[in-house]
């Protein structure tokens, strides 16, 4: 009997859109707006304390759930920033980014008939991670302008199966936060249904006009169904050191290690080091990394209704899902394909962030984590949009 080459379920994956584009960017010299890495320098600090680590020869594996300095670091972050009680050693796991970290959560989680529950659009990871770890996936649309849920809508998609909802907040691709009182409506079902809640929060610290972050693990009753995803890459702009983090009770985190373990055994040891640091920066940090991407987000939406692209202004994150019917197109690949190559700019095709890929024709995504100049060197080229309507 010959067998089949490739498993059936890495043969219904296809690569990676938002990568894909970053290449496209770099062939036709294109100003790369698709992949969210910022193209300005890390803090001062937390360099300088790598170089430390590397020179001191900090050059073998870390315990495996994370170095301890690390975990105390964000033990004491979580305190101050979510309002949350964490035990550095039985309750932190320290993975390869917060990608591992959210496929780790999944893996352990979940048995054949499992269903999760995905908003529509999704961070483009999240039904691979779903089909991995052999989870059935059952969407539920957030809708524009706010890009929220129909509560009676997501309510529906609750049953007897469901074993995990996922949340990104502030969201990718949407820009959208989560009220308090809406993730209270998502606890309340989750409560019923003996649902966890695995919410990616990497960007905790990105948020505009006030808003308030709130973690699903700080509400009532939620601890001990809660996963908490976070990590370095945004808060700090260091996407390619890949130090994630997992926040969960004693018997999911030990799950959760066992898994990290065998996944990838642990995180750059070093780059560790300088984690310790970055989570111990002073508060005022935070505030002027929220207020220079306020400035950020301001400067570039405002380039891009003047261009005629239709959306609201992002509540968090570092994302514009923008509207193009008001250029005559219908096609989001073909639109962004044009860009980057006639254009100069490199944006994501809406309906790669959605599985009906016909609700994201109508976007394409857009990322602002980059200096001024790159922002309005893009915003230069995007006014030559008439050149394609």
């Amino acid at each position: 009997m010959q067998h089949p080459l490739i498993a059936a379920k890495a043969s219904r994956f296809t690569d990676s859109v938002i990568r894909g584009m970053s290449i496209e960017a770099r062939r036709h010299n294109a100003v790369n707006l698709a992949q969210g890495m910022p193209d300005f320098p890390a803090p001062q600090a937390l360099k300088d304390a790598a170089c430390r680590a590397i020179q001191g020869d900090v050059n073998q594996y870390a315990i495996t759930w994370g170095a301890h300095d690390l975990r105390e670091a964000v033990a004491e972050h979580a305190a101050w920033h979510l309002g949350l009680a964490v035990d550095p050693e039985s309750e932190i796991t320290v993975t390869c980014g917060s990608t591992e970290a959210m496929l780790v959560a999944l893996l352990s989680i979940i048995n054949p008939g499992d269903e999760v529950i995905l908003t529509q659009p999704f961070y483009e990871n999240y039904w691979p991670d779903c089909m991995i770890a052999g989870a059935t996936p059952r969407f539920v649309p957030v809708r524009p302008p706010d890009w929220k849920f129909d509560l009676d809508e997501l309510a529906a998609a609750f049953n007897d199966r469901t074993k995990a909802v996922v949340l990104c907040n502030p969201n990718n691709p949407t820009g959208a936060v989560f009220t308090r009182a809406e993730l209270e409506a998502v606890a309340a079902l989750c409560r019923k249904w003996d649902v966890i809640a695995i919410t990616d929060e990497i960007y905790e610290h990105i948020l505009f006009d006030g808003r308030e972050h709130v973690a699903m693990a700080a509400l009532d009753g939620m601890w001990e169904r809660s996963v908490t995803v976070g990590g370095m890459s945004k808060t700090y702009s260091v996407t390619g050191w890949r130090v994630g983090t997992i926040l969960a009770p004693p018997h999911l985190t030990k799950a959760f290690r066992q898994m990290h373990d065998f996944v990838s055994i642990g995180a750059a040891a070093p780059l560790q080091e300088a984690g310790a640091v970055a989570y111990r920066l002073p508060r005022d940090y935070y505030d002027a990394l929220a207020a220079g991407y306020q400035a950020r987000r301001d400067r570039f939406c405002k380039a891009l209704w003047e261009v005629g692209f239709e959306f609201e202004a992002p509540q968090g994150a570092y994302y514009v899902m923008a509207g193009i019917g008001p250029f005559g197109v219908d096609d989001d690949v073909a639109f962004a394909d044009k860009l980057v190559r006639e254009i100069g700019v490199a944006t994501v095709p809406g309906s790669s962030f959605f599985r009906d890929k016909s609700l994201g024709r109508s976007y394409v995504r857009f990322c602002f984590c980059k200096r001024d100049e790159t922002l309005d060197e893009a915003a230069r080229r995007l006014r030559k949009l008439r050149v394609l309507t």
